[in-house]
């Protein structure tokens, strides 16, 4: 299955084919290959005298004339030939000369001049196969160079939107990768930023454009693209649902400019999404509160939340991936960890958004807490994620204790640390009760779940069964242990 996010393959252009001297291809007829810039999207080979019902559009047809039964044209069939191609949609037509004729129709000739189709004569000495082989080697080329023009440019992004000015520095970027001008829209269609260069002409273009998705849900697409003359516009609703748009205006369209487009999209989404409402002098305080040992309690609020929703995420991830999470989720705090593939992604969300699954991730979520109790809600997501992980459920969520509450907090925890008390010295022991309490007691579970071997596992239960002086077979024993490691850090 091809890869969603990848752009698609770039066509090869007819003249980088007719520069091949090892095909030793010649142009004779229709327009200028170069000057039109024809492009090829593929190869097919046709000796059919109507091959109209087996085109695509963009094909390099080769054929060797065996269908032209009268090389002079005579009563139309070569003209009827070419135009039937030029209706389908074919780049140009390939003629091999030899075994069936020594040269290429004049006849023929003089109809792909006539319709415009670029026609290219393929000496004795060259295969169609040779020339297929020639052309999808070049697309090969072309995709990977491509893929890694768009892999620099959204790490240029992504470079840009951690610098102080984000939002002028992410359109900065994608104006100079794109080559063209890039406007962030306002609600009421008001430019609020801009970068790059574009004709007069096409700026009320494209803000009109950008008025067909910022127009209320359902009813709006996600982008929409037109042109104003030469110039190529674009346009891309941000995440969020406030009315916010991108538009892009440039000379040319490759392949890869929509891929890189949707990472300036994501980075958008998330500078100014519903969770920027706060401003970043207040985020900037908080910060510096934080760092300078204020109490958590008084942090909270300026954050923009009274109580928070620790998440941790694993998944095959780069800090773009993290960031585009972070968006789905309605929170731009995010920490992507190393940016490594399966590294762990931690997150902070306000309590009042709804966590889903999300695709290509495994989640774990901690009950909702007070800026105070961040570290323990940290705790809860990182057994959430294990517990999630070791029985393949995409989302866990710690909920609150429900009857633990009840019971008044300093008499529970001093309860836990009595019970658990021969196992206080010991955290691989602790840590593997507690998963395999949570796991109902599966051995392979709570193997996968910690990374060790599951004989492991059971000399460590083992160990916790003598230490304890209990038999763990007892449910009431293990409903009492497991109130006192939730209690536990």
């Amino acid at each position: 299955m091809a890869d969603p996010t990848a752009p698609p393959t770039p066509p090869v252009p007819l003249a980088a084919l007719l520069a091949r001297e090892d095909l030793g291809l010649r142009q004779i007829a229709g327009p200028d290959a170069r000057a039109a810039e024809t492009a090829v999207q593929w190869v097919h080979t046709s000796e059919m005298a109507d091959p109209y019902p087996y085109l695509l559009g963009g094909e390099l047809l080769l054929t060797a004339g065996v269908h032209i039964t009268d090389p002079t044209g005579a009563g139309g069939g070569l003209d009827a030939y070419v135009a039937r191609i030029v209706a389908a949609g074919g780049a140009a037509l390939g003629f091999g000369v030899a075994p069936v004729h020594d040269t290429v129709p004049d006849a023929l000739a003089a109809a792909c001049d006539h319709y415009g189709l670029p026609l290219v004569e393929v000496p004795p000495r060259t295969t169609f196969s040779g020339v297929a082989r020639a052309v999808w080697r070049l697309m090969a080329e072309a995709r990977h160079t491509e893929l890694r023009r768009v892999t620099e440019a959204q790490q240029g992004l992504a470079t840009a939107a951690a610098r102080p000015d984000p939002i002028p520095a992410v359109l900065r970027q994608l104006a100079a990768r794109l080559g063209g001008r890039t406007v962030l829209y306002g609600p009421d269609g008001a430019e609020l930023q801009t970068a790059g260069q574009a004709p007069h002409a096409a700026r009320d273009a494209l803000r009109e454009l950008t008025g067909v998705v910022r127009r209320p849900a359902p009813a709006a697409p996600a982008s929409a693209a037109d042109t104003a003359g030469a110039t190529h516009l674009a346009a891309y609703a941000l995440g969020g649902g406030r009315g916010f748009a991108l538009g892009v205006a440039t000379d040319r369209r490759e392949p890869g400019d929509h891929t890189i487009a949707g990472a300036a999209v994501v980075l958008l989404s998330l500078l100014t999404g519903e969770h920027q409402g706060t401003s970043e002098a207040a985020r900037s305080a908080a910060l510096v509160r934080l760092l300078v040992g204020a109490p958590a309690e008084e942090i909270g609020p300026l954050l923009g939340s009274d109580l928070w929703t620790v998440v941790h995420a694993r998944g095959e991830h780069t800090p773009l991936a993290a960031s585009a999470l972070g968006a789905a989720l309605g929170s731009g705090l995010v920490d992507p960890g190393d940016g490594d593939g399966g590294d762990m992604v931690r997150l902070l969300v306000p309590a009042d958004r709804e966590i889903a699954p999300a695709d290509g991730w495994t989640l774990g979520v901690a009950a909702p807490a007070a800026p105070g109790d961040l570290t323990a809600a940290d705790t809860q997501a990182a057994r959430a994620l294990r517990r999630a992980e070791a029985t393949r459920t995409p989302l866990v969520r710690q909920h609150a204790n429900g009857v633990a509450d009840l019971v008044d907090p300093e008499e529970a925890d001093a309860h836990a640390r009595v019970l658990l008390a021969p196992l206080a010295e010991n955290e691989a022991l602790t840590d593997t009760l507690r998963t395999w309490l949570s796991l109902h007691g599966s051995w392979d579970r709570t193997a996968v779940a910690l990374g060790v071997h599951r004989n492991t596992v059971r000399q460590r239960i083992t160990r916790c069964e003598s230490l304890l002086a209990t038999d763990l077979n007892d449910p009431d024993t293990r409903m009492e242990l497991w109130f006192a490691l939730t209690r536990a850090p």
